[in-house]
């Protein structure tokens, strides 16, 4: 937190040349001071900003366990394809299981951030690897991660999961067909050397196996994200007289909280499962009254926004559960269940 790049990276090499074992220093330090950086974030004891360096300061440091001299190694094991889902900006996680395979032996593509389908199945068609490692964070990204999913297994390649995304126990992970999920980067890199995923059955869960989809009702409001915030937020602006006196950039903030509510509500309709909504509400009110803002804020949001799709049976069920979650469910500063 001191900012101190030089510092940190000797610290690392000093591991190393001491004998630290490289993947445990990856996994035990490096990962879990993430962690524990995240979860100062979300208790307000450290700023955005500073919760940006330090992740930037921890990148350079896997950068720093990649180049020394003992985490060399020749690939002897096979190929892999590491890549983050679209939409997912948060690559640490994926960066340092990419770097546990090659210390393991893989030869391993690390393609970052936010890869595309149609850029990884073409990554693909050229390189053969024997299976995709796919990462993902934020649960709003599993529609796109399930079409990813699908398009790497329609050629053949069978897809390992991992990441807050696919939830408790990877139950998103079998919900949208992965091959395989880990909990954690060794978790993953054991089962990759316990021998070769099966290659994927042509037709393998295609994204028409969920049939709760056929309502329709995630398409129309993933499409009325942006009619839905707007409405909400005029609602709120004229009913409250304190948001009139909001400053610009606490109405855009305003926004963006309504957007992701709207966002994870789709999420949940994709899934259809109601405590992946009720979560997020829930670690947003813990965000929120680390801020010293009420956690029943929220309420009047969810409230309009089950007046907006009434005729969205899903929908309002989701809303009025998570409206109950608010209500009923003590959050402690750092913004999980008590």
């Amino acid at each position: 937190m001191a900012f101190d790049e030089a510092t940190t990276i000797g610290t690392v090499l000093r591991a190393l040349d001491g004998g630290m074992d490289a993947e445990d220093l990856l996994i035990d330090v490096i990962a879990a001071v993430q962690g524990r950086v995240g979860r100062e974030w979300a208790a307000n004891r450290i700023t955005v900003a500073q919760e940006h360096a330090a992740t930037a300061i921890n990148d350079r440091a896997v950068a720093a366990v990649a180049l020394h001299p003992a985490t060399r190694t020749t690939a002897t094991r096979g190929r892999l394809t590491v890549a983050c889902v679209d939409g997912e900006w948060h690559a640490l996680p994926a960066r340092l299981l990419a770097e546990v395979l090659r210390i393991r032996g893989w030869r391993v593509d690390y393609l970052g951030a936010q890869v595309t389908a149609p850029h990884l199945v073409a990554h693909l068609h050229r390189t053969g690897p024997d299976a995709v490692a796919l990462s993902g964070s934020l649960a709003t990204r599993l529609p796109a991660a399930h079409a990813t999913i699908t398009a790497c297994q329609a050629v053949g390649t069978p897809v390992i999961v991992g990441g807050a995304a696919f939830g408790p126990g990877g139950r998103y992970a079998r919900l949208l067909g992965a091959d395989a999920w880990a909990p954690d980067a060794r978790t993953a890199a054991d089962d990759l050397a316990g021998g070769p995923l099966p290659r994927p059955r042509p037709g393998h869960q295609a994204i028409d196996d969920l049939p709760h989809l056929s309502d329709q009702e995630y398409t129309l409001v993933a499409r009325s994200r942006p009619r839905l915030v707007r409405a909400v937020f005029k609602e709120l602006d004229d009913a409250s007289p304190a948001m009139r006196a909001y400053t610009e950039a606490q109405r855009e903030r305003t926004a963006e909280d309504l957007s992701h509510i709207v966002e994870f509500l789709a999420a949940a309709l994709y899934t259809g499962d109601q405590d992946l909504f009720c979560d997020f509400l829930a670690w947003t009110a813990g965000v929120l009254e680390a801020r010293g803002v009420p956690a029943t804020s929220l309420l009047p949001a969810v409230q309009l926004l089950q007046r907006e799709l009434q005729d969205f049976p899903r929908a309002t069920a989701t809303l009025r559960a998570g409206a109950a979650r608010l209500t009923f469910t003590p959050l402690t500063a750092a913004g999980t269940p008590e």
